[in-house]
């Protein structure tokens, strides 16, 4: 087919004995965790709060993040995420683990945390504070089959060496096949789909030359300098 441009090119991570995981795109969860529920918005029957980041968020492992322009306050939490391989909607969560996770993966949400508070306070949507460049890094995914199924251990974020963020998988209010299942509801998922599943305490602030290490039991840790 002839476009009218060429296409950008395709965002992908990489995925242990496999070829490349195109990225489709990108679902976040807030307040997934007892710790981290006060920040969360308000809404009924306690459904997951959900917002989403184009895949071209996504920023590869060992890789410079820039701090983001427009911003007075940057922000970082540690992530499980999910890579989906099957999509669909009304999904049975019964069936989620086997049939459509294709592994998983150390994240992070970068927020523009001043954004975020002035934004939240009006009721606006987040996506100046959720959406920009490099806010979404992630290292490469550790399929099922390698891993088995992700819904324990210990998650942890380290900047300059000092523990900012620590707590275990277990916690988690909504696990992955409910959080699946939710969506699923909401948008007919898709393969290539990532789900960062929420963190365990409240959101570091990070600056200008900081290191950070974020780590989850059995998967590969995510090493990261902000530029």
């Amino acid at each position: 087919m002839n476009y009218a441009f060429a296409p950008n090119p395709v965002v992908s991570l990489l995925a242990m004995s496999s070829n490349p995981y195109p990225v489709n795109q990108i679902y976040g969860v807030e307040g997934n965790f007892p710790a981290t529920t006060s920040a969360a918005v308000d809404t009924p029957n306690s459904e997951p709060v959900i917002f989403m980041k184009p895949a071209s968020c996504i920023a590869q492992n060992s890789s410079l993040v820039y701090y983001p322009t427009n911003t007075r306050e940057l922000k970082a939490t540690v992530q499980l995420v999910v890579a989906l391989h099957k999509g669909g909607s009304d999904i049975d969560p019964e069936r989620v683990d086997y049939d459509y996770v294709f592994g998983y993966a150390v994240g992070l949400d970068l927020t523009r945390g001043d954004l975020h508070t002035a934004l939240g306070a009006k009721g606006l949507p987040w996506a100046k504070a959720k959406g920009f460049d490099q806010s979404a890094p992630c290292t490469s995914i550790t399929p099922e089959f390698y891993s088995g199924v992700v819904d324990k251990g210990k998650i942890e974020l380290k900047v300059n060496g000092e523990v900012r963020q620590c707590g275990d998988l277990t916690n988690m209010l909504c696990k992955v096949p409910e959080l699946v299942a939710y969506l699923s509801t909401l948008f007919e998922l898709r393969p290539g789909d990532l789900i960062y599943t929420g963190s365990p305490e409240a959101a570091v602030t990070l600056n200008k030359g900081d290191a950070i290490e974020a780590t989850i039991a059995g998967l590969e840790p995510l090493i990261l300098t902000i530029a």
